[in-house]
């Protein structure tokens, strides 16, 4: 007998009872983070083509995945390069925090302005 397109893809079968089902599993979804769901906004909205192709091919939630992962990545390290070149350190935290409050509130929104530009909307 004939293999089946099924089978030649490498797809089996099982049987149970007197039928043959297919062989199939889900793959394993990963849940995707806020800039990996800010990052399919921006896609569905307007990048259509490759929205399209990333979720006809099964690669949208590995591919949202990685962005998510790279843009915390970049998050993290701008927020401790910027905060250690403008001397918000532990000891500043300590006598003002409402300095230091300021400071970290002004670094991380350039931070995430600089990855929303960088990865997120690009």
């Amino acid at each position: 007998m004939e293999k089946s397109l099924f089978e030649k893809m490498g797809g089996t079968y099982h049987l149970e009872g007197d039928y043959l089902l297919p062989d199939l599993s889900m793959p394993e979804i990963v849940p995707i983070g806020p800039w990996g769901q800010r990052h399919l906004r921006y896609i569905c909205k307007n990048k259509q083509g490759l929205y399209a192709a990333l979720l006809s091919t099964g690669k949208l939630n590995s591919y949202l995945t990685d962005i998510d992962r790279q843009a915390e990545t970049t998050f993290s390290q701008l927020v401790e390069q910027m905060a250690q070149c403008q001397g918000v350190t532990e000891q500043l935290k300590a006598e003002n925090q409402m300095a230091w409050i300021g400071r970290m509130n002004n670094i991380q929104a350039a931070a995430m302005e600089i990855v929303n530009s960088e990865i997120i909307y690009a």
